[in-house]
């Protein structure tokens, strides 16, 4: 007998875990802890680098079902949902065989290595007729979603600018040989993509999007030092990226992240209106899992208050007094897939959504190469 919509809202989501590693890694911080926060998900199966690593992972998170690829994940009929958490050269292949299985996606943002890529995927799961999103959970922040209404408000009046300078934390003079695959310039996990890429999705859904950019891109430290072995490596991917252009309403926008750490500012994100002032603060650039806090003045104020978000943007509860865990926002975003696999809605980024985040990535590779503003 065919499962009808009810049965299938009556029993948690089968997620399968593409990435998950007994020996830690991002799905075992923030997926594994994140899924089991919000009610509506259970974890049946992981994919490893091998069979024995799965296997060994299983046996430490509890999955019943452990495979050796992402094909034979895909193909587990125990699985509904397949999430992606492997570094971004590794998604396509992962993606194509969910989609291929005919399976719903979750793939962590980077969701490709370019927007030919992204494209790729995107028309994929289209033609399949599965559900496919993207991970850019940095606008599923409580903070961020609150600071969006803010500003939907009129509580600055109208924008004027708005000026991010950030730290990337990796992409500094120390490199760590787990996640080598960072310093790669073509390997798609690069500063510019990730927290560069959610630091500029959480600006344009709350500011607009860019109509026309211009950009300087550099690789100031092509030879970086390992942290344990000492050995000097060498590093393509860019430790500059200082973006400026102009958002949807004229307001003037400018972006400047750094490789590794500042001894002064490592997120400084400020909004100026006609009516007030807001600035976000926290400790590193990527904002996808960083605790930030909201400040704000308009009027006649001149001093700065922090502006406390309110309990209905926190979704899930047990993480309301936890901002740093990593976490935090993939169980707001976990929340939010769930409606949207119930409802049918689409509150949650999809893949359509992340092929624009790629074309944006790619102008600004074009306005640095070409040394010209690229109008989007």
């Amino acid at each position: 007998m065919a499962e009808n919509s009810n049965d299938r809202e009556r029993r948690p989501v089968r997620v399968g875990l593409v990435g998950l590693s007994a020996s830690g890694g991002w799905a075992a911080q923030a997926h594994v802890p994140a899924l089991a926060a919000v009610e509506g998900y259970e974890v049946t199966a992981l994919a490893g680098s091998s069979a024995a690593s799965a296997k060994a992972a299983g046996e430490r998170y509890g999955v019943p079902s452990t495979f050796g690829s992402a094909v034979d994940l895909a193909r587990c009929p125990d699985v509904d949902l397949v999430v992606v958490a492997v570094q971004a050269a590794k998604h396509y292949d992962a993606v194509i065989a969910a989609v291929d299985a005919g399976k719903d996606v979750y793939c962590e943002w980077p969701l490709a290595t370019s927007a030919a890529e992204a494209e790729s995927l995107a028309t994929a799961a289209r033609d399949k007729g599965v559900r496919a999103f993207v991970g850019l959970q940095a606008r599923s922040a409580p903070l961020i979603r609150y600071l969006k209404d803010i500003l939907a408000s009129g509580w600055v009046g109208e924008v004027l600018s708005t000026t991010v300078v950030a730290s990337g934390m990796s992409w500094g003079e120390k490199a760590d040989s787990r996640t080598a695959y960072v310093l790669d310039r073509d390997g798609g996990s690069t500063m510019l993509a990730i927290p560069f890429g959610h630091v500029t999705d959480a600006l344009t859904l709350c500011l607009g999007e860019f109509t026309e950019i211009g950009a300087v891109l550099a690789n100031r430290r092509p030879r970086v030092r390992d942290r344990v072995s000492g050995e000097i490596v060498e590093k393509t991917a860019d430790d500059q990226v200082a973006v400026h252009g102009v958002l949807e309403g004229g307001a003037v926008a400018s972006v400047h992240f750094r490789g590794g750490r500042s001894r002064g500012t490592n997120f400084h994100w400020e909004i100026n209106g006609t009516e007030g002032d807001l600035v976000i603060t926290g400790e590193h650039g990527h904002l996808q899992l960083a605790p930030v806090v909201l400040r704000g003045a308009r009027g006649d104020d001149r001093e700065l208050v922090e502006l406390s978000v309110p309990d209905e943007y926190h979704l899930v509860p047990a993480y309301r007094e936890r901002p740093a865990d990593p976490a935090t926002n993939l169980a707001n975003a976990y929340t939010v897939l769930l409606e949207d696999l119930h409802k049918g809605s689409t509150t949650l980024p999809g893949f359509d959504h992340g092929v624009r985040r790629h074309r944006l990535l790619d102008a600004v590779l074009e306005a640095a190469s070409s040394g010209q503003r690229r109008q989007l």
